[in-house]
Formats: structure tokens, sequence, C-alpha cells
């Protein structure tokens, strides 16, 4: 036993060892060089095509097509009358900025955005349009502001062509725009990217979502303004977790309500959040939540059943019913892709009416 535990350490050993020899240490460098003379190359070219841009009329002759629908006029400082142009790059779907003056001039543009920084290191982004766009003081210094919300898709994964927004802010100062990545990053990171009103209340105003996902008590949650929607909050025994609270929740900023599930233990100590809300701006009702072993593996997994509001492409704000399922596993919960993708419901799905949908994709003949 001795002898073939030594050849095995032996063969691992020497199979590390090749995993970091030279000639693959070699190899692995000359194939970080390759693929950064390729994207050096390509962000050559399209910088060649950016500067290029010298007239509004240029804008396809170099491979950007303008989202004309959100071009809008206002005025600065220094050049009086300017247009702003946002156009999508065909080559790598980045999105660009273009000012322009009253006779269509060039006389600024900013590539320097959230949602082209998303792929690092990469020229390829998952732009794909403009969902929003808002000019506001937002730092109150006189100057308009520009609110920014492009509309991405996800490129690769299981959830590969699945919608997502970016947000971003630009502050104008009058003779043209900066951008605070710090600003930009809290916004995405802590989804107050879903709307103009949402980034205004946290630039402008101050509040932020921040604590949610900071937080690790409920009484943290609370202090920070969380409301516990408390019809529908109670303990529940999870087979690898043990007795945890179940209290799903909003957080009110602007006009919309965030919508959150946490789960804690006895102490009020936080061991997990859901978020069911998705891409959704704000939750009109929540219709119910079941713990439910949904996948036949003997453990209770979470079913969560909502209407929620959001904007379509004209601004006017319209309801839709949506479901989300989280499986138990060893370590907390998973939420579901695969099921979503090919079940949809509607207004009037009741809950029991989802579970048993549920349980059928996963192979139940019968309710046990």
């Amino acid at each position: 036993m001795k002898s073939l535990n030594c050849k095995k350490y032996l063969l691992a050993a020497f199979a590390v060892s090749a995993l970091f020899s030279p000639l693959n240490i070699l190899q692995a460098e000359e194939k970080v060089k390759t693929d950064d003379k390729i994207v050096f190359s390509q962000y050559m070219e399209y910088h060649e095509r950016l500067s290029s841009v010298k007239h509004s009329s240029d804008l396809t002759q170099y491979g950007f097509s303008p989202i004309e629908d959100q071009t809008f006029s206002f005025q600065m400082k220094e050049y009086g009358d300017v247009s702003m142009i946002p156009a999508l790059d065909r080559t790598y779907h980045r999105l660009i900025l273009f000012f322009s003056d009253n006779t269509g001039q060039i006389i600024s543009f900013s590539d320097q955005l959230a949602a082209n920084n998303y792929n690092i290191g990469q020229m390829e982004q998952p732009c794909r349009g403009i969902a929003a766009v808002s000019f506001r003081d937002l730092n109150k210094d006189g100057f308009p502001d520009i609110i920014l919300i492009a509309s991405c898709v996800i490129q690769n994964g299981p959830a590969s062509g699945a919608p997502f927004k970016v947000g971003d802010v630009l502050f104008g100062n009058g003779r043209g725009f900066y951008r605070d990545y710090r600003i930009s990053d809290k916004i995405n990171r802590f989804g107050m990217n879903q709307s103009a009103e949402v980034i205004t209340a946290f630039v402008r105003d101050g509040h932020s979502t921040e604590f949610l996902y900071t937080s690790s008590s409920l009484n943290d949650l609370s202090n920070g303004g969380f409301c516990v929607i408390q019809e529908q909050c109670y303990d529940r025994s999870f087979e690898k977790l043990g007795i945890l609270q179940v209290a799903p929740g909003t957080y009110r900023i602007s006009d919309y309500d965030i919508f959150m599930i946490f789960l804690a233990d006895q102490q009020g100590n936080i061991v997990s959040v859901l978020q069911p809300m998705g891409d959704y701006e704000s939750l009109y009702s929540l219709k119910g939540i079941s713990c439910r072993d949904i996948d036949g593996d003997g453990l209770k997994d979470i079913v969560i059943l909502a209407r929620y509001n959001y904007e379509d492409t004209t601004g006017q704000t319209l309801t839709a019913s949506d479901y989300a399922v989280y499986y138990q596993r060893i370590a907390g919960f998973t939420a579901d892709t695969d099921m979503k993708a090919s079940y949809r419901i509607n207004d009037n799905t009741t809950m029991e009416e989802l579970v048993k949908h549920a349980r059928a994709y996963w192979g139940w003949k019968s309710e046990k």
C-alpha cells in the first residue's frame, strides 16, 4: 500500500511539475502576448475610426450606428446649442456618446462608459442600445449632467441572451463631461441601475441600497429602512441549513420598492439573500412564497410568485407576473435558470399551479 501511495504521489507531482514546466509557462506567456497584440490591434483600428468622425454625417461611414430616438439637444456654456448623439460601434458593440454643435460638427465624444468596461480586457462588449437618457443637475453646480442606462445582453453561459442594464452618470462642467467610476460602480454593484429616478435618488439625494448588500443581521436591515412583509415572514426547517426565518420585504427608494428576501438564523443573522425581482424596477405585489421540494432531492426549495412594475420602450409603466425558484444546496440556495427558459406564467397563475408545473419539469408524476 505504501509503494502504491508513493507511486500515486510521484505521478501527481510529475503532473503538477509538467503543468508549471518552463515550456508550458513560456507557451502561456506567448498566448497572453498574442491575445494582447490582438486586442491592441483591434483597439487601434477602432480608435482610428472613432477619431475620423468629424461630423455627425460621418458616423455610418466609419462603422457607427446612431441611436436616433435617444438623440437630444441641450445648452452648454462653452458651445451653446449642442446635440448628444449616442451611437453603437457595429464591430465591437461599444456605446459612444458624440457631441455636436448646431452645424453638426463633432466637438467631443466619450466612450469611457461603464457598459464599455463590462468585459474586462476585451474590445467586444454587451451593449445593444439605450434604455434611458435623462439630463439633470445632480451635483447642483448649475450644469446639466447625463444619466445614461445602457441595454445589454448576457453573451455566455446558461443565461446567454438575457437582457440586463448598466447605469452611468456623466457630470457636466459647461465645457464637457467627466465620469466618476466610483459612483458608476456603486450604481451597478448595488442594483440602482434600473431607472433614472433611482440613480437620481442615489447621486443627488444620497439614498442608497448598499445596506441591503452589506447588512449582517435583520436588525441592520430594519435600521436601514428595510420593511419586512410580515404576512409572508415565517420560520422554516431547511434540511441542510437548519431552521431559518424567511423574511421578504422592500426598501423604498424614490418611487420604487426594491424587493429582496433574506434568510436568517434564530439569532437574526443573515445567512442567505435572494433577489427574485431580477431586472424589474419595483415590486407591485407579493402573491406568495412556498417552501417545498421541487427538484425531488428531498430538500425544501423556495418558490416566489409576484407582480412587478417595469417601463416599456415608450416609458409607460406596466405590470407583469413572474416567478423565481431557488434550489436548496449544501452551502445555500441556487437560482433556477433552465426551467424559466421553458415555462412562462400569466397573471392568473396560482402558486399551486406553479409548483405543479415546476415539479412536473423535474419528473414528478403526482403530488406527494
